[in-house]
């Protein structure tokens, strides 16, 4: 993991081959993984802040962050993944990406649906359950929030 490199960016500043590896790496873990049958390419990725470590030029970790409603102070993140797994790369993706979150998208609170498998990883970095068990494309998840105190997030797991 010593030559990986974090990178937060707005979908404009994204370069064609960032996004390339982005919807590969996202297939690979969604579709060809989880075999999960969905549209990926849903035209949130337009108003997302896209959070990756890459390897290379390979995209090895990865979610998406946007506002949950226009004029909303909750921001929504997705389509977390990594790669390699059971080697810290999550809890590395998690830390800087909701660091990413606060400095470039001021919020109130950060949610997400998790699969149930890992909420408690979430739960590591504060996200608290607020919902019952759900069925999404056909796997089970948990809405999960983190309340982001006067802006800031310094938590670490």
């Amino acid at each position: 993991m010593s030559d990986m490199n974090f990178t937060a960016k707005k979908f404009d500043g994204l370069t064609a081959e960032e996004l390339y590896e982005i919807l590969k790496a996202r297939a690979e873990i969604f579709i060809i993984e989880q075999k999960i049958n969905y549209q990926d390419m849903d035209d949130v990725d337009y108003k997302s802040l896209h959070c990756f470590f890459r390897e290379k030029e390979k995209v090895t970790a990865y979610l998406r962050a946007y506002y949950k409603n226009d004029g909303s102070d909750t921001v929504q993140i997705g389509r977390v993944l990594t790669l390699e797994h059971g080697c810290g790369l999550g809890r590395k993706l998690m830390e800087e990406s909701i660091r990413a979150v606060k400095n470039k998208m001021p919020c109130a609170r950060i949610c997400m649906d998790a699969q149930k498998h890992a909420v408690g990883f979430y739960e590591k970095f504060g996200f608290k359950t607020v919902s019952d068990e759900f069925l999404e494309e056909g796997i089970v998840h948990i809405a999960m929030e983190l309340e982001v105190e006067n802006g800031s997030y310094e938590g670490s797991v």
